[in-house]
């Protein structure tokens, strides 16, 4: 998969509670500290080529050089966070894995796959192709721009200082 996506950065897990799935990550696996996202900031949302007005609470933590990303849905609104909730019976689960490759091969994979979903978040493109993974999960890629990159590496450092005391930043 590295040599047509990149290599894998982020584990995306769907979950039906943000905060429940917070304190497990940290008090059960060891994982924080989790900083929680602003969505209001995504735009240009289309799932299945329809546009979404979808709204999630999204938490990030590094284990390592791998960011895990939880996802909360939280209306009905269209959406690959919303489906796989309902396709699991209600659990949650990881549903993505992604890679942040150049702008260039950005366009070039965007050009050359069948996007299920798509948007933008502070500027960062995103794509999740779902006939990219043949195994019950999407492949979604993000062309992150310089202050997301600088973002994600205070999350990575976070990690690497984390005394495990609190479960958010």
């Amino acid at each position: 998969m590295s040599r047509i996506f990149g290599p894998i950065a982020q584990s995306g897990y769907v979950v039906p509670d943000l905060d429940k799935a917070i304190e497990h990550w940290a008090n059960t696996l060891g994982v924080g500290p989790w900083f929680e996202l602003d969505t209001s900031v995504f735009e240009e949302m289309l799932y299945r080529s329809q546009p979404t007005d979808m709204r999630v609470r999204i938490a990030l933590a590094n284990s390592g050089d791998l960011q895990i990303e939880l996802i909360q849905p939280l209306d009905d609104e269209p959406s690959p966070y919303r489906d796989f909730l309902q396709d699991n019976g209600g659990h949650g689960g990881l549903q993505h894995v992604s890679s942040w490759p150049s702008t260039d091969t950005f366009d070039n994979l965007i050009a050359n796959h069948q996007v299920t979903f798509s948007g933008r978040g502070g500027g960062t493109r995103f794509a999740y192709f779902s006939d990219a993974l043949d195994f019950g999960m999407m492949m979604e890629i993000a062309d992150l721009t310089r202050g997301t990159r600088a973002y994600f590496d205070e999350i990575k450092a976070a990690a690497a200082h984390w005394n495990g005391v609190s479960a958010r930043a």
